[in-house]
């Protein structure tokens, strides 16, 4: 009897821990991650670059024509403009100055960070000129990025069935994926 209840109070309480989670203001599902949007090492603007100056997102996320990940900038590519062109002596270039020669790369925080178990290509998406905006949401009014689109399974599969539905003459022969194993690998 005494183990029955003892039983019993266990599962009581696992269930009442497991509330209080998903209750918690900060729980979320896997991969969902919406209005994230951490602090970085040196507050970068896209407003400034993508909106104001109209810097092409393949400029600084070169890796995305080519790799299943877009790939955080190196130094050298923010170096490209502000060696010795743009706020050469602003604090903020300093950090990026300092990381440049010592070649110690700068340690930015990805924001956009699905599953392991997710197989995404940025690549492919990219080749079927598929816009950064879709997914990234409009960067180029944001100071300060955060994740747009909650990047779940649903919302990837919904635009997949609306591409392979309303778009398809855009895409060629090759559709977007919609079964398990298109993602899933």
């Amino acid at each position: 009897m005494n183990n029955q209840v003892a039983i019993v109070v266990g599962a009581v309480g696992i269930l009442l821990g497991l509330f209080a989670v998903v209750a918690s203001a900060d729980f979320r599902l896997v991969g969902e991650h919406t209005g994230y949007s951490p602090e970085q090492p040196i507050p970068y603007s896209h407003q400034l670059h993508a909106g104001k100056h109209e810097m092409q997102c393949l400029y600084c996320h070169f890796g995305a024509e080519r790799s299943r990940h877009a790939g955080i900038p190196p130094t050298s590519v923010c170096m490209n403009c502000h060696e010795k062109m743009v706020l050469t002596a602003s604090p903020l270039i300093a950090k990026l100055q300092e990381s440049y020669t010592s070649g110690k790369p700068m340690e930015w925080v990805k924001i956009h960070n699905l599953p392991d178990f997710v197989y995404f290509s940025h690549a492919s998406h990219v080749g079927k000129n598929v816009a950064c905006e879709t997914c990234h949401g409009n960067v180029a009014i944001m100071t300060k990025v955060q994740q747009e689109s909650d990047l779940s399974m649903g919302w990837c599969i919904n635009c997949h069935r609306d591409v392979n539905k309303n778009q398809p003459e855009e895409y060629g022969e090759v559709h977007a994926p919609e079964n398990c194993s298109g993602c899933h690998r």
